[in-house]
């Protein structure tokens, strides 16, 4: 007897009803990408290779980490862009996320807001000034004033041009009224090396990387650049409290994806990434570094980006702040 095709097909649907959904249901389905945007050794890779680690043991597919430092942070954002919205590929942006609309107008190759999915706000932290023990500061009252001493001669790294390192000494500069000549590097782990030999004098970085070489003594903690003192560290002062009323600058992480992803996978990101950051472990490992552990929803991660592209913005206009 001869049996239709259609009647087969059938007949294997009602024996194997998810044969043809299996491979949309199964996330993930081989490894995942985590671009970070920093060379090794900063403190958005610390973040992300700690995240990585528990995210591997949470989705059972290794989550790698993918370093992608240098551009202001545009060449790891556009990659992820880019790249296919499968959930495979993630993003652990940063505060320069937020900054670089502001300070790079009609000059980003893709949309800061329409371009990606947002999963979750993964932490927190303040930036701390630090300074190199040859330059003769032991806080930001004296660090001014050895910028108004020597106008210019004074040299502060970065992570990159248009990072939250970079923007929040142009901020002081712009409070105080000094100037400090900046130079860039592809990342804060190549930017302490050189501050900690005295090839620079000062930088504003994260308190994760920094603090280790406080604690040694081979560089000085000026000031805090949080509204108020950080958990952490609570013996250093905040920028505010030294005479620079209304200051603040903070750095956060977040976890993106390509724009759309589906909603089913940046949901089970998001699930597994918030246990994750509420974990005892987690949390402690973050919180002694200074960074506060976070974990918000997509909606509120999308609003918070959003007010911090305004705020950048704001300050970029008011301090004439340049890329360059």
């Amino acid at each position: 007897m001869r049996v239709a095709p259609a009647l087969i097909v059938a007949l294997l649907g009602s024996v194997f009803p998810q044969a043809g959904t299996w491979g949309a249901d199964v996330y993930p389905r081989r490894a995942i990408r985590l671009i970070v945007p920093y060379p090794p050794g900063g403190a958005g890779d610390i973040v992300g290779r700690m995240l990585a680690v528990r995210l591997t043991e949470a989705l059972g597919q290794q989550v790698v980490v993918d370093n992608r430092g240098g551009g202001g942070q545009i060449i790891a954002t556009e990659i992820t862009a880019k790249a296919p919205p499968d959930g495979h590929t993630l993003f652990l942006a940063s505060a320069t996320h937020g900054i670089n609309p502001g300070l790079r107008r009609g000059k980003l190759p893709y949309d800061t807001l329409k371009d990606f999915a947002p999963i979750t706000l993964v932490a927190e932290s303040p930036l701390v000034f630090i300074a190199h023990p040859s330059l003769g500061v032991g806080n930001i009252k004296e660090l001014i004033a050895a910028a108004k001493a020597k106008p210019g001669r004074i040299n502060y790294a970065s992570s990159g041009p248009g990072t939250g390192g970079h923007l929040s000494v142009e901020m002081l500069k712009h409070y105080a009224g000094i100037d400090m000549a900046h130079v860039p590097y592809k990342g804060a782990g190549p930017a302490l090396i050189d501050l900690v030999s005295g090839q620079v004098q000062a930088m504003c970085t994260s308190p994760l990387p920094a603090m280790p070489h406080v604690k040694s003594g081979r560089l000085r903690a000026l000031g805090m650049t949080s509204r108020t003192r950080s958990r952490a560290a609570p013996e250093i002062q905040t920028v505010a409290e030294q005479g620079v009323p209304g200051y603040e600058s903070t750095l956060w992480y977040a976890l993106l994806a390509p724009a759309a992803t589906p909603q089913s996978v940046v949901k089970r990101v998001h699930s597994e990434t918030v246990k994750i950051l509420k974990s005892s472990d987690m949390a402690g490992q973050l919180l002694a570094q200074g960074a506060e552990p976070v974990g918000n929803s997509p909606q509120e991660l999308q609003k918070f980006v959003a007010a911090e592209i305004a705020r950048w913005t704001k300050v970029i206009e008011q301090a004439k702040i340049r890329a360059d």
